[in-house]
């Protein structure tokens, strides 16, 4: 009875237009003036107004989004959340994320549907053996347990994937980390504007940002289609558009912007119960919880902002999905999207203050965007309401390009998962 009445009034609600529904969080109008203004109402914006509010009990803070909430990157990924880096710095970003990943859903009291069912890195040469093997090392050592795996243990998992001595990509060994998997990318983006929404931020969508008030050498607020509204300091996370974005203040930032797609197949029973990606091809591969593959793989590298792919990179990833997984090349594709996503030269995201004074800035996560979220937008309410940063933000600061002092993850984040 209760399973038909839930039907019935879904059914409803579809036809009257969700008029009998409470919205999740309010359709504010910009004030005046705020403490803190955030330009960019994806993951990484959303939870950095919730942060500022729980955390650091800011409530005078206003989310500038010019699309709907989660229209960008946010809602454009392949959901997988993972922390396996090489460096010491990378791995505290992306753990402290999958830390607060873990706890997510219950902090937010919104199911972000986290699955952490275990991503499997492979490699199918002797070299890609040894990075494996390094990588596995410098995991445990920085404090992220990781098992290696030799091709009997990859076999036993994925029963599916090649076993022919003459395929191009047979595994011969691979990184396992356990607690890495998926979220449901709506569902994070959501939670946080519900959750930041309960405690006071206002939520601003349809409204772009022009401009920057500037006074006195110094960021004082923005100018919208909305009109102007002033602040006390400014963050950005705006993702592949922090270029363009930063260029309204005269702002050369270090970031290119590429094209990342993704494709779907049609639903199949469970049969890839794991996060399975390749070193040599950039491919990746998980089972969505409808039954449908998701998969992608490498940078479309011509300069684009256009939130779609092309045949050519469709074709690499494809290749690369069926020679791994041949019973995957009877699956019909059912779509294929893109994401805009900002790379800067050493792959690691920038954290810090802008050149201009009172804009803070979040930014160059590549491709990993959605998996850092939590941590990005922890990191970017502390510089914004303590003025200073982290110690885990620190070694991001854009300076780290004047003292040479670079990251480079061109490894673990140059793959695009």
């Amino acid at each position: 009875m209760t399973s038909r009445y839930s039907a019935l009034a879904l059914l409803k609600e579809g036809l009257v237009g969700h008029k009998g529904w409470q919205p999740a969080w309010r359709k504010a109008r910009p004030k005046p003036a705020y403490e803190f203004i955030i330009v960019g109402g994806g993951g990484h914006g959303l939870a950095t107004a919730y942060y500022l509010a729980k955390t650091h009990r800011k409530t005078r803070v206003c989310v500038v989004e010019k699309g709907w909430i989660g229209g960008g990157n946010t809602g454009r990924n392949t959901t997988i959340v993972r922390s396996n880096y090489f460096y010491p710095e990378s791995t505290a970003v992306y753990d402290l994320a999958l830390r607060l990943y873990e706890g997510l859903s219950r902090d937010l009291n919104y199911n972000v549907m986290l699955s952490q069912r275990g991503i499997l890195l492979m490699s199918h040469t002797q070299a890609q053996l040894e990075i494996a093997a390094r990588l596995c090392n410098q995991m445990n050592i920085n404090g992220v347990e990781a098992e290696f795996w030799g091709p009997e243990q990859i076999r036993a998992k994925l029963p599916l994937v090649t076993q022919s001595l003459s395929a191009r990509y047979l595994p011969n060994g691979g990184v396992w980390q356990a607690r890495g998997g998926v979220a449901r990318h709506d569902a994070v983006a959501w939670s946080y504007a519900r959750a930041a929404d309960r405690l006071g931020v206002d939520i601003v969508e349809n409204c772009e940002v022009t401009g920057f008030l500037m006074q006195n050498g110094a960021c004082v607020g923005v100018e919208t289609s909305l009109g102007e509204v002033r602040s006390d300091a400014v963050g950005v996370a705006v993702a592949g558009h922090s270029s363009q974005l930063m260029a309204k203040v005269g702002v050369q930032l270090p970031i290119h912007s590429y094209a990342l797609q993704a494709m779907v197949t049609e639903p199949v029973k469970p049969c890839l119960d794991i996060v399975a990606s390749v070193i040599g091809t950039g491919v990746y591969a998980s089972q969505s919880d409808k039954g449908e593959i998701v998969f992608g793989g490498g940078l479309d590298r011509v300069p684009s902002y256009g939130q779609r792919g092309n045949p050519p990179m469709l074709e690499a990833v494809v290749s690369g999905l069926v020679e791994l997984f041949p019973a995957f090349g009877q699956l019909k594709m059912l779509r294929q999207w893109g994401g805009i996503v900002d790379v800067v030269p050493d792959s690691s995201p920038i954290i810090g203050p802008s050149p201009t004074r009172g804009v803070f800035l979040n930014c160059g996560w590549g491709t990993g965007g959605f998996k850092a979220i939590p941590a990005g937008g922890t990191l970017l309410a502390h510089l914004l309401a303590t003025g200073g940063h982290h110690e885990i933000s620190r070694p991001f600061d854009l300076d780290r390009f004047r003292t040479g002092r670079l990251i480079d993850e061109a490894a673990g984040a140059g793959i695009a998962h």
